[in-house]
C-alpha cells in the first residue's frame, strides 16, 4: 500500500526511463566492488606508480652513467674515493673546511 501511495503521489508524473537511468547512474557511481570512484582512485595510483617508476628508471640510468664513468676512469676514481670517503695517500695530508 505505501509502495503505490509513493509511486502515485511522485513518481507517477516521473518518466519511467528517467527513474531507470537514474538508478542505474546511482549504482554505478555508488555500489559494487568496481564503481567509478574506486575506478577514479585507481587509476590516479596507477598513474602516481607510473611517474615513481620512470624516476627510479632515470635514477638508475644515472647510476650507471657514473659507475660506468668511474670504472673507465682512474683520475675519476680517485677523485671520487677522495671526495667521497676521505681518503689519502700515504704521504698527504687531509684537511676538511666546514663551512
Amino acid at each position: 500500500m505505501r509502495l503505490k501511495e509513493f509511486y502515485n503521489k511522485y513518481l507517477s508524473k516521473v518518466n519511467p526511463y528517467v527513474v531507470v537511468t537514474i538508478g542505474f547512474l546511482a549504482l554505478t557511481f555508488v555500489g559494487g566492488d568496481s564503481n567509478l570512484y574506486k575506478r577514479y582512485q585507481y587509476d590516479e595510483k596507477i598513474r602516481d606508480l607510473e611517474k615513481e617508476i620512470k624516476f627510479y628508471q632515470d635514477e638508475i640510468r644515472l647510476n650507471q652513467e657514473k659507475l660506468n664513468h668511474l670504472h673507465t676512469d682512474k683520475e675519476g676514481l680517485e677523485r671520487f674515493a677522495r671526495e667521497e670517503y676521505l681518503m689519502k695517500k700515504k704521504d698527504e695530508d687531509v684537511f676538511i673546511i666546514k663551512k
